[in-house]
C-alpha cells in the first residue's frame, strides 16, 4: 500500500469536518498535535482497513462544510482512514457532485435532463447562467436527473457551511432560480409529498395509501394506521415462513430486472457465511424516476419496517440505505423515522422485544447513476470507485463486504408490508399471473396532471395516461427511462405488465412513462440520452466506455446534416449499440443503445 501523502495542510474547517465525522485523531499519525500524542504508534491493519467504507462520508463532510474538497483535506481524511491518497483521488472525481477544484459556497444544480429539457430547461439554463456569472458567487452546473420529474424544470441549490443547507425551486423560472441560489433559507417550502400523487385519497391504493394520510414525521400517527402490524406477523411466522410468503406472492424486483424476491432472500438466508447484509438501493438516478422518493418523503417509516423484515427473514442484523445526493428531503425524513424507531425499540439490539437485533445505516451518494447496479452501489459503501464487479459471484454470495447480502430497492421491500399485512393469496390476486400486486409509474413529460400513479398490473398504457391527460399532439411514450425504449402513440393498449411489454419489444424498467408531444425535438431528445450515457458511464470496460462516445459523435453528426443521408451513421449505431449490448459489464453499457434503436425502428426517428 503506498501511502504517500503530500505536503499540503487542511484548514480549520476542514479539519474540523472530518473530526466531526470521525472523532478526534488519536495519534500523530493520523495528523494530531505532536504535542499531545504518543508518537510511538499508529493504528493499521485489519482496524485501518475495517474503516476504509467512511471515505464516502468523509468526503460528504468536507464537500458539505466547504463546498469543495482541498488537497489539503484529501491529505488528512487519507491519514485518518490510512488509505491511500491517489486512491481516495480516484473515489473524489468518480462523482459528480464532489469538486476539488475551488468553486463558490452555493452551487445550483439545474437539471437538463429528459423531462425538464422538454419544458424548458435550456432556456432555464441560459437565462441563469447569464444571471448569475463570474463573481456572483454561485456556481451553475447544468445537472442531470434531480428527480424532480413532476415539477419540471427544476434546479437544485446547496450552500456549504455547518450545517449544509439546501432549497428546491421547481417549476423553476429563471427568477426563482436566482432568489434559492441567492438565500436558500429564505426559499418557499416544498410541497408535501402527497402533492406528486394524483390518486390521492383512493382507497385502492396499497403502496401510496398512507402518503398525504399519515404525518412522516410521526411515529406514532404510522403505527395508528397499521404500521407495524407486519413486522408482528413477521415475528410470527419466523424468518423461513416470511420468505414462503413472499415467495409465494409472486414478487419480483421494482428496479428492472424483475428478479423473484423470495429467491433472492432464500439465497441470501441459506449461506452459512457470517455476517449477512442487507441493501435497499434507493439511488434512483433513472431519468424520470422520483417513486422512491415519494415513498421516503411522504411514508418513510414504511421503509424502514420494510426493512426490518427483509433483514429478520435473511439473517442480516446491519442494513444500509443508500441514498440519492439529490434527495436533501428524503435525506432528513429518513434520518429522523431511523432516530425515531431507534429510540422506541423498533431498531437497535431487541427490536420488539422480540430478540432480534438490527440497525440501519443511511449512506448518501453522490451523484453517479452506475451506482444503481448494486455490485457498483456495493464498491461505493466500501469507499471505493462505484464501478460494478464482474458476475459471478452473485451478491447472495459475495455481496457488500465479501458477503452474503441481499440488495432491493424501495418499491420492492415496500411490498412486503400488504403482502404480510393480507396474505400472500391476497396479494397476488392482484395483477396478472405473471405480474402479481400494483406497480408505481412516474408519469411526466407532456401530461397535465404528472406524478406517481399506482396501478394494478395489467393496465394498459392508454389507462395509466388517460388520468395524467395527455396534451394533444402525442408523439411518442418513452417507458423505462433513458435504458428503456420509445413506443408510437398508436401503441397504447400495451399490458403494463413485465411479460406484456417484453412481447411489444419494450420494458417497464424502474416505471418511468414519459410522454412527448410533437413540440419536442426527438433528435435532440435523443442527444440527450446518449450525452447521459456517456457522461455516466464508469469506463470500466472498453464497449461502453468507447460505444458511449462514439454514439453520442454519431447522433451529432446526424442532428447537425439536417435532413441529409444518415444511413452511414445508423448503420454505425446499430454496430456499436450491439457491442455495448453484448460486451459490456453491466446494464448501463448493454441498454445505452435501446432508446436511441426504438426511435429510429419504432418512430422513423432520422428517416
Amino acid at each position: 500500500m503506498d501511502l504517500h501523502f503530500g505536503d499540503s495542510k487542511p484548514t480549520d474547517e476542514e479539519r474540523a469536518a472530518v473530526d466531526a465525522l470521525l472523532g478526534p485523531p488519536e495519534s500523530s499519525w493520523e495528523g494530531a498535535d505532536r504535542c499531545d500524542t504518543d508518537l510511538r504508534w499508529a493504528r493499521g491493519g485489519r482496524e485501518a482497513r475495517d474503516r476504509r467504507d467512511l471515505l464516502l462520508p468523509g468526503l460528504h463532510a468536507v464537500n458539505d462544510r466547504v463546498g469543495w474538497i482541498s488537497e489539503g483535506a484529501l491529505n488528512y481524511l487519507c491519514r485518518r482512514l490510512t488509505v491511500p491518497p491517489a486512491e481516495a483521488y480516484g473515489v473524489a472525481t468518480f462523482y459528480a457532485m464532489f469538486s476539488l477544484r475551488p468553486r463558490p459556497a452555493t452551487v445550483l444544480h439545474v437539471c437538463t435532463d429528459l423531462a425538464c429539457a422538454a419544458a424548458g430547461a435550456g432556456d432555464l439554463c441560459a437565462g441563469v447562467e447569464a444571471r448569475l456569472g463570474p463573481g456572483s458567487g454561485v456556481a451553475v452546473e447544468r445537472s442531470p436527473c434531480l428527480g424532480l420529474c413532476e415539477r419540471a424544470p427544476a434546479a437544485l441549490a446547496v450552500r456549504a457551511g455547518d450545517p449544509v443547507r439546501t432549497a428546491v425551486s421547481a417549476p423553476a423560472t429563471v427568477e426563482s432560480a436566482v432568489r434559492t441560489a441567492d438565500a436558500p433559507d429564505a426559499a418557499p417550502p416544498e410541497p408535501p409529498a402527497v402533492a406528486a400523487v394524483p390518486q390521492a385519497g383512493d382507497p385502492s391504493l396499497t403502496l401510496l395509501g398512507r402518503v398525504g394520510v399519515v404525518d412522516p414525521a410521526s411515529l406514532d400517527d404510522y403505527r395508528a394506521h397499521g404500521g407495524y402490524a407486519a413486522l408482528r406477523r413477521a415475528f410470527a411466522l419466523g424468518p423461513a415462513g416470511v420468505i414462503r410468503e413472499v415467495t409465494d406472492s409472486g414478487l419480483v424486483g421494482r428496479g428492472g430486472a424483475a428478479f423473484p424476491t423470495g429467491r433472492k432472500w432464500q439465497a441470501t438466508a441459506s449461506r452459512p457465511d457470517r455476517p449477512h447484509y442487507l441493501v435497499c438501493n434507493a439511488d434512483e438516478s433513472e431519468p424520470g424516476t422520483f417513486k422512491d422518493r415519494v415513498i421516503m418523503e411522504g411514508d418513510p417509516y414504511a421503509l424502514v419496517e420494510a426493512m426490518t423484515i427483509a433483514a429478520y427473514a435473511t439473517g442480516a442484523h446491519t442494513g444500509y440505505l443508500y441514498l440519492r445526493g439529490e434527495y436533501p428531503r428524503a435525506l432528513h425524513r429518513m434520518r429522523h423515522a431511523v432516530d425515531r424507531a431507534r429510540a422506541r425499540g423498533l431498531l437497535g439490539d431487541d427490536v420488539l422485544g422480540q430478540g432480534y437485533a438490527f440497525d440501519i445505516e443511511i449512506r448518501r451518494g453522490a451523484g453517479a447513476y452506475v451506482c444503481g447496479e448494486e455490485t457498483a452501489l456495493f464498491n461505493s459503501i466500501e469507499g471505493y470507485r462505484g464501478e460494478p464487479r464482474s458476475k459471478p459471484p452473485f451478491p447472495v454470495e459475495k455481496g457488500l463486504f465479501g458477503k452474503p447480502t441481499v440488495e432491493n430497492n424501495v418499491e420492492t421491500l415496500v411490498n412486503v408490508l400488504p403482502i404480510l399485512a393480507r396474505g400472500a393469496p391476497a396479494y397476488a390476486a392482484t395483477g396478472t399471473p405473471g405480474s402479481t400486486g400494483t406497480k408505481l409509474f412516474c408519469v411526466s413529460g407532456s401530461v397535465e396532471r404528472p406524478g406517481v400513479y399506482e396501478v394494478p398490473f395489467g393496465t394498459t398504457l392508454g389507462a395509466l395516461l388517460e388520468p395524467a391527460g395527455v396534451r394533444e399532439g402525442l408523439r411518442a411514450v418513452l417507458l423505462g427511462g433513458a435504458a428503456g425504449g420509445f413506443v408510437r402513440a398508436d401503441e397504447l393498449d400495451i399490458p403494463l405488465t413485465f411479460e406484456g411489454t417484453r412481447e411489444a419489444g419494450t420494458t417497464l424498467g424502474s416505471g418511468v412513462v414519459m410522454a412527448f408531444d410533437d413540440t419536442v425535438p426527438l433528435p435532440r431528445l435523443l442527444l440527450r440520452i446518449a450525452r447521459f450515457f456517456r457522461d455516466e458511464s464508469c469506463g470500466q470496460c472498453v464497449p461502453c466506455r468507447v460505444g458511449t462516445v462514439r454514439q453520442e459523435e454519431a447522433l451529432h453528426r446526424i442532428v447537425e446534416r439536417t435532413g441529409a443521408d444518415a444511413a452511414d451513421d445508423i448503420a454505425l449505431l446499430r454496430e456499436v449499440g450491439r457491442a455495448m449490448r453484448d460486451a459490456s459489464i453491466c446494464g448501463l453499457g448493454q441498454t445505452a443503445w435501446n432508446a436511441v434503436e426504438s426511435a429510429i425502428d419504432r418512430l422513423g426517428a432520422y428517416a
